[in-house]
């Protein structure tokens, strides 16, 4: 055991270094999430998707033009 202290801080240190973020994701989320379906308010990150969702969750609707 000659490395008994080393071992100790280097537990101590990867328990900091591991220990999970507190607070909730949700407001980091919503920051990447510009773009929003008028159909069903579901929130999307950019155009392209929107795109993709009109096609398969909306086939019957038209998806809005990209300037927006």
């Amino acid at each position: 055991m000659t490395r008994g202290k080393q071992k100790i801080e280097a537990q101590r240190k990867n328990a900091e270094k591991n220990q999970k973020s507190k607070g909730s994701q949700l407001e980091a989320r919503a920051v990447g999430l510009k773009v929003t379906c008028q159909v069903c308010k579901a929130s999307l990150a950019n155009s392209n998707q929107l795109n993709d969702h009109f096609a398969s969750k909306h086939p019957k609707e038209m998806p809005p033009s990209n300037s927006s």
